[in-house]
């Protein structure tokens, strides 16, 4: 029963080069690359290979990580498929409430404000054909179901399917809970060292973020430039706000239900919830919200498996924005859409965006697929891309921060909550 006994002690130190915190240190590189970018433009792309060195170290651990730490949470406390099942069907109850929240929110806030009135949408070269081709790849329920199980581990690792892991790690696990002797021993504490290695791992990876975040920050703030945020600014408001509204009006009351103190909760997350928001990716903050996770209370099996499945069932931040994002290109279009067409449209969009996370432009897919099946303009779109980058920061940040709290609502639903006690100071 020791196998999960090992706690997430290896995130990033508190203080680190010249006695500054980690947290402080992506703040001041977050500045630096916006000063960068702002006052550099044409020297900021050449930061992206220093961006995207930090993504790939990130990428190359998640699968070692993701499979060692679910087998052995799994598999050392003897869990069967049963016992899975029940965390699995709770969790995406609870998906479904949070992100049909998410839709109904982001549905308001965009016939409220209207951001899309005033604006008109114009044509651009080319860019009709390449939306049509992402609308083609919108996937249905039964690619999603498919999909979700691997035709070979090592092609799912390749490609770093995280869902297609999960799925595989499950059934690795109840298998390996049905071994009996030494054979069960030798495995379980193989992953276990690999799980306390990559955890090692990410401890190094985290030393680099700093510069990998602030090259991410100058190159964004680059291209875009801060000029767009002038003639798109109702539309990037619109979406900040509502996110904001979502967080006081869903995610702190679920986590007030749940019995989850915000305060510290929020101390928790407040690092990997700056690295999604600055990256603008889940994946290069999976790994430190594992660990801050498990710091905060939440058994490794429950976080192994509530979190990754999250990122492509619990999009709450991605669903907001696709709300927005559709009404506002019929706005912009001058296309008076009743609210039925738009429910009808919302339902589309909660089913359509599941489990896409590995698909490359995922909301870009999923937002082609549902214009082009509304008759709403592609080439609106284009119109949003402008200050895509800006807004997939703050949808990427609420995305991580709903997943990290499902977790510990997950938790505490099924009884394994722990919550250190405040002045406690990790072994």
């Amino acid at each position: 029963m020791d196998h999960q006994s090992s706690s997430a002690t290896t995130a990033a130190p508190s203080k680190g080069f010249l006695g500054i915190g980690f947290s402080q240190w992506i703040v001041i590189s977050m500045i630096v690359g916006i000063l960068i970018g702002w006052l550099a433009p044409d020297f900021a792309p050449n930061l992206k290979p220093f961006a995207n060195i930090f993504l790939r170290m990130i990428k190359s651990l998640i699968v070692p990580l993701l499979f060692s730490t679910l087998v052995v949470g799994i598999a050392g406390h003897g869990d069967d498929m049963k016992k899975v099942g029940k965390l699995a069907l709770r969790s995406i109850i609870y998906f479904e409430v949070v992100t049909t929240a998410a839709l109904a929110i982001g549905l308001f806030a965009v016939n409220f404000v209207k951001p899309g009135i005033g604006l008109s949408i114009a044509p651009a070269a080319g860019s009709t054909e390449e939306f049509k081709a992402l609308a083609s790849k919108t996937p249905t329920f039964a690619s999603v179901l498919e999909h979700t199980v691997p035709q070979s581990f090592f092609e799912a690792a390749a490609q770093n399917e995280v869902l297609q892991i999960v799925f595989f790690a499950i059934l690795f696990a109840v298998a390996l809970a049905r071994v009996q002797g030494p054979s069960k021993k030798i495995m379980l504490d193989g992953l276990q060292s690999l799980s306390e290695v990559m955890f090692k791992f990410v401890g190094i990876v985290m030393a680099y973020a700093p510069i990998g975040i602030g090259a991410a920050i100058g190159v964004t703030v680059g291209k875009s430039g801060l000029g767009v945020l002038l003639s798109l600014g109702k539309l990037v408001a619109t979406l900040y706000v509502s996110l904001i509204v979502f967080v006081l009006l869903v995610l702190v009351p679920v986590a007030l239900i749940a019995r989850i103190p915000i305060m510290r909760f929020w101390r928790t997350v407040k690092e990997p919830w700056l690295i999604a928001f600055s990256t603008a990716s889940s994946e290069a903050a999976f790994p430190q919200a594992m660990q801050a996770m498990e710091k905060f209370g939440v058994p490794r099996r429950i976080v192994s498996f509530v979190l990754p499945t999250g990122y492509s069932f619990n999009l709450d931040g991605s669903t907001l924005y696709l709300a927005i994002a559709s009404v506002f290109v019929a706005q912009a279009a001058g296309i008076d859409m009743p609210l039925g067409t738009q429910l009808l449209m919302m339902l589309t969009l909660m089913l359509t965006s599941k489990g896409v996370a590995a698909v490359p432009r995922a909301s870009l897919v999923i937002l082609s697929g549902a214009l082009a099946q509304f008759n709403l303009p592609l080439e609106g779109i284009a119109l949003i891309l402008g200050v895509d980058a800006i807004m997939d920061m703050a949808r990427t940040s609420v995305n991580l921060l709903g997943n990290c709290l499902a977790t510990a609502v997950m938790a505490r639903w099924e009884g394994e909550l722990n919550i250190p006690a405040e002045d406690a100071v990790p072994a």
